[in-house]
């Protein structure tokens, strides 16, 4: 009960310098699969040496490279390995997340096994209608505030836990998350948020690699925020922060959208902590 049951995917393109996700889940003993462009498959290999982990890593070497067209590509290729091996859902993450925290007592607690994924996994699985689900981001939970262990009807990014049955696939260069949990909820459909599981994700753009240089070293921001208004003008609109563009979506209309229970569900009496406790005294 300490690790997921369906496979845990990570998209990765230039960052074999840092593997933060990969090495993360490694330490927790996640085995887990990178998915490369040909390109960069001798610079990942050694870096599976460099850092120690590959006991926990198999590296699949994509069909393409270079294309321009966002990471969604890529996703959908993990999507569909997945099915071909007879998987009822996948993880696919974000490569720039350094950790994975448990929301307890208000406090953000660093977890080292895979548990939080099994138990998401169970979660989700009691219901019919919530095909995209996830991580909260660690930095937008605050310590000693109040947070619901899950939210309904959201958006779903970086860290996102899909049934491979879900009528929709990755679309569009940019926001590509957002996209896909809107067109869930449109279907009348639910996503899900772990406020209580996180991922301690990097801020976007401050790692190199990816496609950091291809979508923003000259681009910025505004076609980004542009295309998910063009693709769903209904809830979103385009704004002005910072000094940068940004998309706002108002996911209002979706509250009335409710969770149902497959039939013959039994919720189970209990705590369940899938063998996770608390270390306070946690040395490396």
């Amino acid at each position: 009960m300490t690790n997921p049951t369906q496979p845990v995917y990570i998209v990765s393109k230039g960052r074999h310098d840092s593997m933060l996700t990969s090495r993360s889940l490694a330490r927790m003993k996640v085995n887990h699969f990178i998915a490369i462009e040909p390109q960069d498959e001798k610079s990942y290999e050694r870096a599976l040496d460099k850092f120690g982990i590959r006991d926990q890593v198999k590296l699949l070497k994509l069909p393409f490279s270079n294309h321009g067209d966002g990471p969604g590509r890529a996703r959908n290729w993990c999507w569909d390995h997945s099915i071909e091996n007879a998987f009822e859902g996948h993880w696919v993450l974000d490569d720039n997340i350094s950790d994975f925290y448990r929301l307890h007592q208000n406090q953000r607690i660093r977890v080292e096994s895979g548990a939080i994924f099994r138990a998401a996994e169970d979660f989700i699985d009691r219901y019919e209608n919530i095909p995209v689900s996830g991580f909260q981001y660690r930095f937008f939970i605050a310590p000693n505030s109040y947070r619901p262990p899950y939210v309904f009807n959201t958006r779903i990014y970086s860290c996102l836990y899909i049934l491979n049955d879900c009528r929709h696939r990755w679309r569009g260069r940019y926001n590509e998350d957002t996209d896909l949990s809107l067109n869930v909820l449109k279907d009348g459909d639910c996503t899900c948020q772990f406020n209580a599981f996180m991922q301690g994700k990097e801020v976007t753009q401050r790692l190199g690699g990816g496609n950091t240089a291809e979508f923003y070293a000259e681009e910025g921001t505004l076609n980004k925020s542009q295309m998910l208004v063009d693709m769903h003008p209904d809830v979103t609109t385009l704004v002005k922060r910072y000094g940068r563009w940004h998309h706002h979506v108002d996911y209002g209309p979706f509250k009335k959208n409710q969770p149902r229970f497959k039939p013959g569900v039994v919720l189970p009496e209990g705590d369940n902590n899938y063998g996770m406790r608390l270390i306070t005294n946690f040395r490396k």
